[in-house]
């Protein structure tokens, strides 16, 4: 499993590079503060799987890592995907190294 921090994320998105991150977290958690991120909840994502492209890099997250971390394995094994990336430690990460301002809780 490939995997990136929030630092090296945002460092490359700066550079111009093209990702696209995909969050699953809750409605609800998504509502209280995101990264202007594609929003596809936990519960939706398998059955939703060919909404994300397949030419370049998807970086899953979610508020922690873990359940960003079960979706990428999901993600890889049965669905195939070989350019699926964790997002360590998630948008609590993302708060901590990135943006301090954004809400989460």
């Amino acid at each position: 499993m490939r995997s990136i921090s929030a630092s090296e994320l945002n460092q490359a998105m700066l550079r111009g590079e093209d990702y696209v991150i995909v969050d699953i977290r809750e409605p609800y958690e998504y509502a209280l503060g995101n990264i202007g991120s594609m929003h596809l909840p936990m519960g939706d994502i398998c059955e939703k799987s060919d909404m994300l492209p397949k030419d370049k890099s998807v970086v899953i997250m979610c508020k922690s890592g873990k359940r960003a971390e079960a979706v990428v394995n999901v993600l890889e094994k049965d669905h195939g995907m070989t350019n699926v990336v964790l997002l360590e430690g998630g948008i609590t990460a993302w708060k901590d190294e990135v943006d301090h301002t954004i809400n989460i809780d």
